[in-house]
């Protein structure tokens, strides 16, 4: 209900932004590579330095580039692309590749135990859209899950961000929360994996 009413509400600061991109030349695929280089830098550059809460900011604002590289092709006259939504999908993975490293070298370097369960995070994570890439292989759907890419973005972000304003334990509770709902979510695509492998 809340996104149905907030639906209009982004489209309407959105859509103005990526027409006037869309007339000065740029591309959907350009923006989207440009926002991937942008996040892995921040991620890479300030977040192993301990600049946590520069790091998520920076990173937070060059996702938006997400909203606007969609709504561009949509508004195209060439329409949404599979080489767009292929570019998209995998760069949104190196993305997310690029915030748990920066974080477990920052983890790494303070001899943090923390370290051991970014990773197991991090795998997790890449897991996720693998198992559903795989099943849908098999003509099987797999979308569900406790915890999407978005929400572990933001739980992630969120953590890193409060912990470079000096809230204790805020990290650490943001990490062993992404670990936990990553691995439920690759649990719960598994199981609809061979469930519907069953029915076959």
């Amino acid at each position: 209900m809340a996104s149905s009413a907030l639906k209009p509400l982004v489209s309407g600061f959105v859509n103005p932004i990526a027409r006037a991109l869309l007339r000065i030349g740029a591309t959907p695929d350009l923006i989207t590579v440009l926002g991937a280089i942008s996040s892995i830098a921040a991620s890479l550059y300030y977040i192993p330095r301990g600049s946590l809460f520069l790091g998520s900011l920076v990173v937070s604002l060059t996702a938006l580039s997400d909203l606007f590289d969609g709504a561009m092709a949509r508004l195209s006259e060439r329409g949404p692309s599979k080489w767009g939504g292929f570019l998209d999908s995998t760069l949104d993975r190196v993305t997310d590749m690029a915030i748990w490293i920066g974080l477990i070298i920052y983890l790494e370097k303070r001899g943090d135990s923390l370290t051991y369960i970014a990773l197991a995070s991090l795998g997790c994570g890449m897991l996720i859209p693998y198992i559903r890439a795989k099943s849908e292989s098999y003509g099987i759907a797999c979308t569900v899950g406790i915890a999407e890419r978005t929400e572990r973005l933001i739980l992630a972000l969120s953590a890193i961000g409060f912990a470079g304003l000096g809230i204790d334990y805020v990290l650490a509770i943001g990490v062993w929360m992404s670990a936990i709902l990553a691995l439920i979510t690759v649990i719960q695509r598994i199981r609809v994996v061979h469930l519907g492998l069953r029915e076959v």
